[in-house]
């Protein structure tokens, strides 16, 4: 903004030149030069009158001095809102989760609604892949996701997590075997690209192929299959807290059954929101309670 207005509207507000200046913390002298420089640039026209009990505005000044103000308060209020822009205070905030952090990513939200109340946010449920393509985009500003998800983007492990066999009630001990036997209830790859792909790794190392029995959209609806005895499902073994309490969860202690569990974003940075949510994310009292979900 241009300071001349400013300083029109300072003399004008405390009647005078030398609590104007004060005011604005410089010398009298630079203050009568920035007014004379605005009459100048207004045409010629006498803003103040100077006398005996200091500086009063002219008819001209007068006239100028309610949009002056306006201008002035316009700037400022511009200042305040780009200063809390930037510093994570104000705006807007996306985040992505998956089915591995659908008990992490709720809660760290809904801390940082409390610590950034004016800070708008969406949460998307979304697959890991769709994520990091949407992280790279600048569609998403964080993610919840399972890890890798490529070296261009940043990173952060939270935890391990791991397939378990979701069953109506107990499993034989010898798994490998009696899982190539199984029609499974699965979760479709269009929705979880991420759980199927692990689960397609896990068979393929165990050498089994257990078949389809049905197939659907919500992981809270292959629990219900299962616990209504439709058949067995392997889900991530953080699933635990959604499942019914008629389901039986074997976890699988297997290299091809697990994978990490992390948070995502982009390396470029223009305001404060990211960091925030990352160092809320990494304060002590949450990190302990994300460790004990592990």
């Amino acid at each position: 903004m241009n300071p001349r207005l400013r300083a029109f509207v300072a003399v004008a507000d405390h009647h005078g030149f030398g609590a104007a200046a004060q005011h604005l913390s410089i010398t009298q002298p630079a203050l009568s030069k920035q007014i004379q420089a605005l009459e100048r640039e207004l045409g010629g026209g006498t803003l103040f009158s100077r006398g005996r009990n200091g500086a009063a505005l002219t008819e001209f000044g007068a006239l100028l001095l309610p949009q002056a103000r306006e201008l002035v308060e316009t700037a400022d209020e511009f200042t305040r809102r780009a200063r809390r822009l930037a510093r994570g205070e104000s705006g807007r905030l996306s985040v992505g989760f998956g089915l591995s952090t659908l008990d992490i990513a709720p809660r760290v939200i809904a801390g940082f609604r409390r610590s950034f109340p004016d800070v708008r946010i969406s949460l998307e449920d979304l697959p890991s892949a769709v994520q990091a393509d949407r992280l790279r985009s600048r569609e998403l500003d964080v993610g919840f996701v399972r890890l890798p998800v490529g070296d261009e983007l940043r990173q952060r492990v939270l935890r391990r997590d791991h397939l378990a066999i979701a069953s109506p009630g107990p499993i034989p001990a010898e798994v490998t075997g009696w899982l190539g036997e199984q029609r499974l209830i699965r979760l479709a790859r269009a929705k979880g690209p991420g759980l199927a792909a692990q689960i397609d790794r896990l068979c393929a190392a165990w050498d089994c192929r257990p078949g389809t029995a049905q197939e659907t959209h919500d992981l809270q609806t292959v629990l219900a299959l299962v616990a209504a005895g439709a058949g067995c499902a392997l889900i991530p073994a953080t699933a635990a807290r959604v499942a019914p309490p008629a389901v039986t969860l074997t976890p699988l202690d297997d290299p091809a059954a697990a994978w990490d569990v992390g948070v995502a974003w982009h390396s470029a940075q223009h305001t404060a929101h990211v960091p925030n949510f990352l160092a809320l994310l990494a304060d002590s009292d949450l990190a302990a309670r994300v460790s004990r979900t592990s």
